[in-house]
């Protein structure tokens, strides 16, 4: 027997073989392990053939883990298993006998482009409004309306007198009719189609019952209605069903998942045994106290507690930080000293709440010439809608850019294809001439016969308006502008997705590093601002990432695991997101997120918040996240309420570490000045800015060792300046 290594709770999961049974597994308490084991014992022990057991799991890389541990724990090929995702598994039962719902067994599977294709043409063919009505939102109701089991008829009648909803409804029956003539099924469907036919099947839903002498489904907390429906229709009257899940770790609720799938497993399946792995074999004590704190918040949850008998290890540290940026600048100061101590990089990970949160952390990395990779996204300078909106900024401060003119012409989409860019761009190379002229001076070119025209002028129009504003407004302003008058958010908001959303939020966050640039560099141009972006942006692409620090969100973290793990931005409204702040059900969702969070880390557990942060563009005040007051009594506080360190300026040394110097990038945070001097401004003071001509002193305030001060000038209103950055003289 190849079992012994298994402890006594994971054994009796093992030799708990007949009925049905949910292995309630704790992070990192090993239950691909047992599962696989369980597998292998079934086939070797009990004498099972391969292909009388099914084993569904989320991922093809969970499923290829799960077939690769099993053949090497066993001498027997197991190629014969059925081991899938849920859309692999249905697949397969839909090439033999999809002809029972009237569609032929070649079937084609529609991907994301295709479903575009298709809700595209609904849209035109119903006469609606494309500004209106986007593509991407209705294949996302689309999608949510199958897996809840709504039909498109359902969804009008109970949508009768909500115009734009009940137009939804018609693009959906309208897709729904165009897929079937098509003999098509997108990836909803092989689940939702497969449920059709065992459902309404006898003899199909026998075959397969008396096949699956086992059935294994992995993750079953993340089950949404129409899996669960699956698993019970392939199960037998008393099935022999191991479930393995953990409902402190529910955190898809967004993408459908249903906890009560696995809170009422005892309900579902008569005589169900339930067996929890508690033993934790990822990290120390003092971080699975912090874990169980948290979590045991949350009222609706099987009770369980994980302990180690691993020694307890550091003490989980919270700190509490003036500023973001503070935060963002700390934290990779630390990873210098981690670093120096023998740690690698790649032993750690940023983890926060939201994509646009990596912003300020890969600033802070690239100035300190720290490897990093971002997980399960896009770095954030090379996000698309980051891309863009910089692709406006770069043509109005350089309107002989190509590039950026031909990124931006039909973004958003304005109606000017390839076609007539391309004609253009032949056309100005032909004659010697930019882009942008021919754009702008486009009537003067009759050769020119394209139908975009119109299109066309009100790009250049718009380009103008833009490139006029450029010397009258502020960066953070001039980028608020270019996201507004161009329709780029307009569109992103009538998306209505979570995608849109993100995308939004990532934008804004451009805007932060404008309102940061404009604060530490007050003199400071757009084609700084510029420079300064395409300089981070080429360091960053140097960097290797193999031996780098991984940033993500805590969605991309589950699964993963690192020696040391700093869990930022601890802070009402971001986590717990401000979405979730009106349900308890959410809360109890961003809870299980925050505890997912926390036991991602081994060795070292660093969290932290700022009093003030500046995210979306807007600097505000914040208040700790209530699971800070959850776990007060499992971590050491550090420093408390304090403003640290005098303007950053210790934040940015590296004390001992000669090797490790910030690069001076325009992005940089100048030092400040000495502030003995601070005395010769006063309120009611006349003074003089380098840029923005007369004003007067009409507030002071001490502010993290500086001074900041407010100045009502005569032509440009108030502002608002640190002083020891300030490029100010008094007017005698």
């Amino acid at each position: 027997m190849k079992y012994k290594d298994l402890n006594n709770k994971q054994a009796e999961a093992l030799l708990q073989t007949e009925g049905p049974i949910l292995i309630l597994a704790g992070a990192g308490s090993g239950k691909t392990k047992v599962v696989t084991n369980k597998i292998a014992y079934l086939i070797e022990e009990k004498n099972v053939y391969p292909s009388n057991i099914l084993a569904i799991t989320f991922t093809n890389k969970a499923a290829s883990e799960m077939r690769e541990r099993v053949a090497k724990l066993i001498d027997v090929n197991v190629d014969a298993m059925w081991i899938g995702t849920f859309h692999a598994i249905c697949l397969r039962i839909l090439r033999r006998n999809i002809e029972k719902i009237n569609y032929t067994s070649n079937f084609s599977i529609y991907d994301r482009d295709d479903q575009n294709t298709v809700v595209r043409d609904c849209i035109k063919e119903l006469d609606l409004n494309k500004d209106v009505y986007k593509n991407r939102g209705i294949i996302a109701k689309i999608s949510e309306l199958k897996n809840e089991g709504t039909l498109p008829d359902e969804f009008i009648n109970a949508n009768h007198t909500d115009f734009y909803n009940r137009n939804v409804g018609e693009v959906y029956a309208l897709y729904e009719k165009k897929l079937k003539d098509n003999n098509a099924l997108d990836f909803d469907d092989l689940i939702i189609k497969t449920v059709e036919i065992l459902d309404k099947n006898k003899d199909i839903r026998d075959y397969y019952q008396n096949k699956f002498e086992y059935v294994f489904v992995d993750e079953y907390q993340d089950t949404n209605a129409v899996q669960y429906k699956l698993i019970k229709l392939l199960c037998r009257k008393n099935p022999n069903l191991t479930v393995v899940g953990d409902n402190d770790q529910s955190i898809y609720k967004w993408r459908g998942a249903d906890i009560s799938n696995i809170l009422n497993f005892e309900k579902d399946f008569k005589d169900a045994k339930v067996i929890l792995l508690e033993q934790n074999y990822r990290s120390t004590s003092n971080i699975l106290n912090v874990a169980n704190a948290v979590i045991r918040n949350n009222p609706n949850r099987k009770d369980k507690k994980l302990w180690t008998d691993k020694v307890e290890g550091k003490e989980v540290k919270y700190q509490l930080y003036g500023h973001s940026q503070e935060e963002e600048r700390d934290v990779v100061n630390k990873m210098l000293q981690f670093n120096y101590k023998g740690y690698n990089f790649s032993d750690m990970a940023i983890l926060y709440r939201t994509n646009a949160q990596s912003r300020g952390f890969e600033e802070a990395l690239v100035r300190e010439r720290v490897p990093y990779k971002i997980i399960g996204g896009l770095r954030f300078y090379d996000r698309r809608e980051v891309k863009d909106i910089i692709a406006y900024l770069k043509a109005i401060q350089n309107i002989d850019d190509d590039v950026a003119i031909t990124r931006i012409i039909n973004v958003p989409k304005r109606g000017i294809g390839d076609q007539s860019v391309n004609k253009m761009a032949t056309f100005a190379s032909e004659n010697n001439l930019t882009l942008y002229h021919v754009i702008e001076n486009l009537e003067s070119y009759p050769e020119l016969n394209m139908r975009a025209r119109k299109s066309i002028k009100e790009f250049s129009n718009l380009i103008t308006l833009l490139r006029s504003k450029k010397d009258e407004l502020m960066i953070s302003n001039l980028i608020e502008k270019v996201i507004y008058e161009s329709g780029y958010i307009a569109e992103l908001e009538a998306e209505k997705t979570v995608e849109a959303r993100t995308r939004i939020e990532n934008i804004k966050e451009l805007i932060s590093t404008a309102v940061e640039y404009e604060k530490e560099n007050p003199m400071g141009t757009l084609e700084d601002f510029l420079s300064g972006i395409s300089l981070l942006s080429e360091v960053d692409k140097t960097n290797p990432m193999e031996n780098g620090v991984k940033l993500m969100t805590v969605h991309a973290s589950k699964g993963l695991e690192f020696k040391i793990v700093f869990l930022v931005g601890m802070e009402e409204g971001l986590f717990p997101t401000s979405r979730a702040l009106e349900s308890d059900e959410d809360i109890e969702e961003e809870r299980r997120l925050c505890y997912v969070a926390v036991t991602r880390a081994e060795e070292i557990l660093c969290i932290s918040s700022a009093q003030t942060r500046t995210l979306y563009g807007k600097t505000t005040p914040s208040l700790e996240s209530r699971f800070i007051k959850e776990m007060e009594d499992t971590i050491e506080v550090v420093t408390p309420a304090k403003k640290i360190d005098e303007n950053y300026k210790n934040l940015v040394k590296v004390k001992d570490f000669t090797e490790y110097k910030p690069s001076q990038s325009s992005m940089s945070t100048p030092k400040p000045k000495d502030l003995k001097n601070s005395g010769d401004f006063n309120i009611g003071d006349k003074v003089n800015h380098k840029k923005w001509g007369q004003g007067m002193i009409v507030s002071k305030t001490e502010k993290n060792g500086d001074y900041e001060v407010v100045i009502s000038f005569n032509e440009r209103g108030l502002k608002k300046l640190m002083l020891s950055f300030a490029p100010i003289t008094l007017v005698k």
